[in-house]
């Protein structure tokens, strides 16, 4: 990182297990992601259900870090969340100081986001919602936007998380959504 930068901006992407929170990390970063995924082992039946994710043989077990260069004084740190419930505990911790997150949805699992919507509707967090394509069925806007119960100003987009355009429209529809917040506080009486 150069010396110059003065500001560090962090952002959460968060969602169930095996959505793709590793995969957008890894693919948006400006530097080599530091991610903690383990082999998943037999430890882990009974505990994790992975039979929606069949084809997965990796989990993250504690968080995914990246970072992109904004500007010589601004950097995005990226932090991706474990998506397994045993592992919800650390998600508190991870948005502290977080200027937004991203809520990372496979649409064949929609149950799987409430948690995180949740918990950031708690924590006052403000977030938008990414659709990752996995292939095969497709909801409509309307469709996954109902099923989540999402009120219609917070955005929500379709992604491909393994590609870099993608995932970087993703971020920057966060941060213009973030803006337009921060606008609109600034303008309130």
């Amino acid at each position: 990182m150069s010396s110059s930068a003065t500001n560090g901006l962090k952002i959460v992407i968060v969602g169930g297990f095996g959505v793709g929170k590793t995969t957008m990390v890894r693919s948006v970063s400006d530097i080599r992601p530091l991610n903690t995924e383990e082999t998943m082992t037999q430890a882990g039946e009974g505990v994790d259900d992975p039979s929606a994710v069949a084809d997965k043989t990796t989990t993250t077990i504690a968080f995914d870090f990246g970072r992109i260069t904004l500007n010589e004084r601004a950097v995005l740190y990226l932090f991706g969340a474990p998506g397994q419930e045993r592992f919800w505990f650390l998600w508190d911790r991870l948005f502290s100081g977080t200027l937004g997150a991203v809520v990372l949805v496979d649409t064949r699992r929609l149950a799987d986001s409430w948690y995180a919507i949740d918990r950031l509707e708690h924590h006052g967090t403000p977030f938008i919602v990414a659709s990752n394509d996995f292939g095969g069925q497709h909801h409509t806007t309307a469709q996954i936007r109902e099923a989540l119960d999402l009120p219609d100003d917070i955005p929500l987009v379709h992604c491909d998380a393994r590609s870099r355009e993608s995932s970087k429209e993703v971020l920057i529809t966060l941060v213009d959504y973030l803006y337009a917040l921060s606008t609109a506080r600034l303008s309130a009486p």
